[in-house]
């Protein structure tokens, strides 16, 4: 009984870390929205597992009780041969968590059969009844792991749930109307994702640039062409629109000299390739829909409101942005209608939101820096508004402020935070700590500028998320 004992607490270390490296962090599983049949799954088999681990931990299963446990380890058996089926069906998993949950199948294996070995040699020829058994640390760390499964099964099923209601309560596609053939760069990022699954479902024919092309496969089921580079395209291939997403995380590892050199590639060198092959192409699209970032303006502590005229500064994040738009600007020349969005902070399911709001769900939320810095966000919804409008209406062309009305200082974010998620606001974060680990980099968290929407408010957009109190409350 001691290997298997052994074996379950390795089948618990690694499910952990399946769970928090894979599920959690690498795909964010809670909030995909094609993952809803996943996590149900995930969420049956991880409270059967908990009862499973709680079970042996403190109990000999005798006599007929055995075929109780017999019948709890059946059925997630089956659930785990119907999640690998699902996971091929719905995402091209990546080589670590393949090799891991081969790993887990066959640490799952040797545990079962020895319990089986055991269990019909000890408990089965005994009277019916549950035996009280300790295992001393082995019990109590069980305990610990069955717990901790069973509150990852319960995550999961309230997310599927949520995930469900968002579905049942989402607002009418906003790309359905005239067809058209749409390439997109950067479509498997949190934008892209979102907007290439609407383009499709709305029956347009999207063409993604990827670096990945057989993961775009998998996520979009096989319904949009996807390619690695524009070589891939003929000169003859005929597109109605653009959409140029493409670009490296800006938050991740420190701005050293190579870092930037990565980020400005992926943004300048994307879009001056692309539009060296719209100057070959034979056809020219109707319009080029460009990403920008409001780091356009740099840094402004000072709080006064930016429109679409105020000018950039010298610093690394308005470089960086001004030459994406100047590669973009190009386009003119080819009489493309060009439009620039230039994003604030964009809340939604995944992207920045989750990691923002997990402080403050674990009783340790509080603002950065001094919290005066302002945050200019938009939602992913009226993101995804604001590109369909700009496909339709060619009144839209220019720079445009892709950020919400509300924008607000940290320190109201972290209290509006608070108050949604019902949540203390304590655990203050100075901002030299922020600026000794991430260095120039630390500007993202502890500066800001507040920049309003001009443009758009002129042009009568209508935000489904105007206020940062609902965008939180549609995420909590």
């Amino acid at each position: 009984m001691e290997i298997v004992l052994a074996l379950l607490l390795l089948q618990g270390l690694m499910g952990a870390f399946d769970t928090l490296y894979h599920h959690e962090l690498t795909v964010a599983l809670p909030r995909q929205a094609s993952t809803r049949l996943e996590l149900a799954i995930h969420a049956v088999r991880a409270l059967l597992y908990g009862v499973v681990f709680a079970g042996l931990a403190w109990l000999e299963w005798h006599g007929s009780w055995l075929l109780v446990l017999a019948l709890l380890i059946g059925i997630e058996i089956a659930l785990t041969l119907w999640d690998f089926v699902v996971e091929d069906g719905s995402r091209k998993l990546p080589a670590s968590e393949r090799v891991l949950h081969t790993v887990l199948a066959i640490n799952g294996g040797a545990l079962f059969g020895l319990l089986a070995v055991h269990a019909a040699t000890h408990w089965w020829p005994a009277p019916t009844g549950l035996v009280v058994a300790s295992h001393g640390w082995i019990s109590i760390v069980l305990t610990l792991f069955a717990i901790g499964v069973a509150a990852s099964g319960v995550r999961d099923g309230l997310a599927a749930l949520r995930l469900n209601r968002q579905q049942a309560a989402s607002q009418p596609n906003p790309f359905i109307g005239k067809h058209r053939r749409v390439l997109v760069t950067g479509g498997t990022g949190f934008i892209g994702e979102a907007l290439v699954q609407q383009l499709l479902d709305a029956g347009h024919e999207v063409t993604l640039l990827v670096r990945d092309p057989l993961r775009a496969a998998y996520l979009f089921q096989g319904r949009a062409r996807c390619i690695a580079a524009f070589e891939a395209l003929s000169p003859a291939t005929e597109f109605d629109a653009v959409i140029n997403l493409a670009g490296a995380p800006i938050a991740g590892a420190r701005w050293s000299a190579k870092r930037k050199a990565t980020l400005l590639a992926s943004r300048v060198d994307t879009t001056e390739t692309l539009i060296a092959w719209l100057g070959r192409a034979r056809h020219r699209p109707g319009v080029l829909i460009n990403a920008s970032a409001i780091g356009y303006y740099g840094n402004r502590l000072d709080g006064v409101a930016i429109d679409e005229s105020a000018g950039p500064q010298d610093e690394f994040m308005s470089e960086l942005c001004q030459r994406w738009e100047a590669a973009a600007a190009r386009v003119d020349a080819l009489e493309v209608r060009r439009v620039v969005l230039r994003f604030g902070l964009v809340f939604g399911a995944g992207g920045a939101l989750p990691m923002l709001l997990l402080p403050f769900r674990l009783f340790a939320g509080g603002r950065m820096g001094n919290g005066a810095q302002v945050m200019s966000w938009i939602h992913r919804d009226d993101v995804l508004a604001l590109i369909a409008r700009a496909l339709a209406d060619p009144g839209y062309r220019g720079v445009y402020n892709a950020v919400a009305p509300d924008a607000q200082p940290q320190a109201e974010f972290a209290r509006a935070a608070g108050r949604v998620l019902h949540r203390p606001v304590w655990l203050h974060l100075p901002a030299w700590p922020i600026r000794l680990l991430a260095g120039e980099m630390a500007e993202l968290f502890v500066g800001g500028q507040r920049v309003v929407p001009q443009r758009l408010l002129t042009a009568g957009f209508r935000f489904r998320y105007p206020t940062l109190r609902d965008a939180l409350r549609a995420e909590a």
